[in-house]
């Protein structure tokens, strides 16, 4: 999974990067509010860390803008500020938590990981077409057809289905399937595509997940 860090005091970024990606997880990090409200609206990233405080750009106003496109990407606040009202407004910023500078690592990751456990009540079963995807029963149907896959080949198709409408670039895909958050060679990704559209028996007319080149790919509603 990928965590935008922005915070504009360079110790604190570089122990938080250093630690989350010792917990496997992707770090990028921007040290003012212009570029993290930049990065944050690709919409690359499964939580986001925000400095209150930040230069060109307040922490609170890339929170408002974010929710404007986003609205269900944990948003975890890191500040200095510790009154109940700057608390309230934090959170009623669209602000999932709220943890206080200085903080133990410890607590903050736990929190991360609050964050980012699935919800209960989250849906289940997913369309694209006449493909139904069910993450309780780990089945997958084309029409009334139960389609055999993989491990692979079903997080692959889960993770498209629920990004779908959206490009999945490829650095992306191998992070969130492969767990893998270094420099790959990603044509495995191809090997994959391939192998779901032959089972799921995609014609040229049911071209549902398709090629975006030099990116990646998207699935899609036709």
């Amino acid at each position: 999974m990928r965590i935008l860090v922005v915070e504009d005091e360079d110790g604190i970024a570089a122990f938080l990067k250093q630690g989350l990606e010792e917990e496997s997880f992707a770090v990028d990090v921007a040290n003012e509010g212009r570029k993290g409200l930049q990065l944050a609206l690709s919409g690359e990233y499964d939580l986001l860390l925000l400095d209150w405080m930040l230069p060109g750009l307040s922490g609170i106003e890339i929170c408002r803008q974010f929710r404007k496109e986003y609205q269900d990407t944990p948003i975890i606040f890191l500040t200095a500020k510790d009154t109940l009202d700057e608390t309230v407004f934090g959170l009623q910023s669209g602000a999932n938590d709220y943890i206080k500078k200085p903080f133990h690592f410890e607590e903050l990751l736990a929190r991360i990981k609050v964050q980012l456990r699935p919800k209960s009540g989250e849906h289940s079963i997913f369309t694209l077409g006449d493909i139904i995807l069910n993450t309780e029963t780990h089945q997958v149907r084309k029409g009334n057809q139960e389609i055999n896959l993989t491990q692979k080949e079903f997080a692959l198709l889960e993770f498209l289905i629920r990004n779908k409408g959206k490009v999945c670039r490829r650095s992306r895909i191998i992070e969130s399937v492969w767990d893998i958050h270094f420099d790959y060679n990603t044509s495995v990704i191809d090997v994959y595509i391939n192998a779901l559209r032959k089972k799921l028996m995609l014609s040229d007319e049911e071209n549902y997940i398709q090629t975006v080149r030099g990116i990646g790919y998207i699935a899609k509603e036709l």
